[in-house]
């Protein structure tokens, strides 16, 4: 592959590629180097010098400290690095530096192909009012709301004019952050200074806009990749509905809730906003779905390769990271949109290292055993192994749990049975949650909303759980 990466059709001539990153996503954009042929380059942490992408790349650079602010956020560390390893590209992975635009120009400066799309497009989608400009001029339906908010009146204004309750969103970031639902207009004024004060913390940026809530939403997203040829394709829907203070928990692809003209009409907007951003790479374009009607808006474009991309990549046969690094390379995308064909179901479950009944805290340490479940249509996206520290500086998934089956039933069916021969002893994981969820009617029925796991899973939960302390209780005592 390494040898059709410089053919005269492309532009780069991809051999070396500095991965700028870590965790799964450094061992997935490794492996797909390997199917590529081409040599790989892990910059890493001193916390992470033993992880599995140290181990397996074809060289390590420590690039510095464990803080992430010392090291994977440190550009020209990592560009530096890059160039003295005599690498030709970079893959930031997602989170760190994937979409900062900074980042890119860095690199576009010092000769290095960004794998990913360019400095200007992700300008454009970061800034969600922009986006939100892009949407419109394509066709694609957005959620009622404003463009950046000027102060409190103005924000009552709107409020008055889209009716309550509302979203107040900041206009940079992402992961929920800088972001407050309003239900009276009373609370309006707390609530956009604890908006921005947090975006400000977060990003830099205490812009905020305000958009109509939908009470009863679903969170689909539908994946593209674009090429420098002009041609633009969507690989259908994911279903990311399932998640707790906007953090997704289990992705599944197709979503229960769409059907083919809906997944066409969704994939056909997504698509025109992506050739109107003049993207090239991978992305995903996300909506929002009233479940009441089935209408759906733009919410946002992430401009990077997504956490949940397995599941597309189960149900299409198609490398998602592989196809990034040839589109990088200036060669077009490897399949036409006539050659996507959805087959069968996908579910991944996000295992990470905190523990439910403590209110998700995180627990890292000594992973003392690690043995994932292994046949047919069973995935384990991970840089984890037995013996290996989980160290308290990142974000706590240990990896990714991924089923394929002909049926959605089947692969939740698949999913608990994979769940069932998961052991990971040390950290408390959150696994047997994903199970409970999994064995939900309400899941299994495909009912589940953006907000069902906070207002519905886990106030059953807790009061089963406690039926059942009561009910232990009551039993020790008869037997006393």
């Amino acid at each position: 592959m390494a040898e059709s990466l410089s053919t005269p059709v492309a532009r780069r001539d991809i051999r070396r590629l500095f991965v700028a990153n870590r965790g799964e996503i450094a061992v997935r954009v490794i492996r797909a180097c390997r199917s590529l042929g081409i040599e790989s380059v892990a910059g890493v942490s001193e916390a992470d010098t033993e992880t599995l992408a140290a181990r397996m790349a074809d060289q390590v650079v420590v690039l510095g400290p464990a803080l992430a602010s010392e090291s994977y956020l440190r550009a020209d560390r990592i560009v530096e690095a890059a160039l003295q390893s005599g690498c030709d590209a970079v893959h930031p992975g997602y989170g760190f530096l994937s979409e900062r635009s900074s980042f890119v120009r860095a690199c576009d400066e010092a000769g290095l192909a960004f794998v990913g799309p360019s400095a200007a497009a992700i300008d454009a989608m970061g800034d969600k009012i922009t986006a939100v400009g892009l949407a419109e001029r394509a066709g694609v339906p957005r959620v009622p709301g404003s463009g950046a908010l000027a102060d409190v009146a103005h924000a009552r204004r709107v409020g008055a004019e889209i009716g309550y309750p509302v979203l107040i969103k900041a206009t940079a970031g992402g992961g929920g952050r800088g972001m407050r639902v309003v239900r009276d207009e009373g609370e309006l004024e707390s609530l956009m200074a604890s908006a921005a004060n947090e975006a400000k913390s977060a990003f830099g940026d205490d812009t905020l806009y305000m958009e109509k809530f939908i009470e009863h939403a679903r969170h689909i997203e539908i994946q593209v990749m674009a090429d420098a040829h002009g041609n633009v394709v969507y690989l259908g829907e994911r279903e990311c509905s399932t998640q707790r203070r906007h953090q997704k928990l289990i992705e599944e692809a197709p979503s229960p809730a769409v059907d083919e003209a809906m997944r066409r009409a969704m994939g056909e907007c997504a698509v025109s906003l992506t050739r109107n951003a003049d993207y090239c790479g991978a992305g995903t374009i996300e909506f929002v779905v009233d479940q009441r009607d089935n209408r759906y808006f733009f919410l946002e474009m992430n401009t990077r390769i997504q956490v949940e991309h397995p599941v597309t990549e189960m149900i299409t046969g198609f490398d998602l990271v592989a196809e990034q690094i040839r589109v990088a390379a200036g060669l077009p995308l490897s399949f036409t949109q006539a050659e996507v064909r959805l087959q069968g179901h996908a579910i991944e479950c996000r295992i990470n290292a905190e523990d439910p009944e403590r209110n998700f805290l995180p627990r890292p340490g000594l992973i003392s055993r690690w043995q994932v479940p292994t046949g047919e249509g069973i995935r384990v996206d991970s840089h984890c192994y037995s013996g290996y520290t989980v160290p308290p500086y990142y974000d706590s998934l240990l990896g990714k749990l991924i089923v394929h089956a002909a049926t959605r039933a089947l692969a939740i069916e698949r999913m608990r049975s994979a769940i069932s021969r998961l052991e990971i002893e040390g950290p408390a994981t959150t696994a047997a949650f994903h199970d409970a969820v999994l064995a939900h009617a309400d899941f299994v029925d495909g009912k589940v909303t953006t907000r069902w796991v906070e207002e519905s899973f886990l106030p059953q939960r807790k009061a089963q759980q406690k039926a059942a302390a009561q009910a232990e209780k009551a039993a020790a005592r008869e037997t006393s």
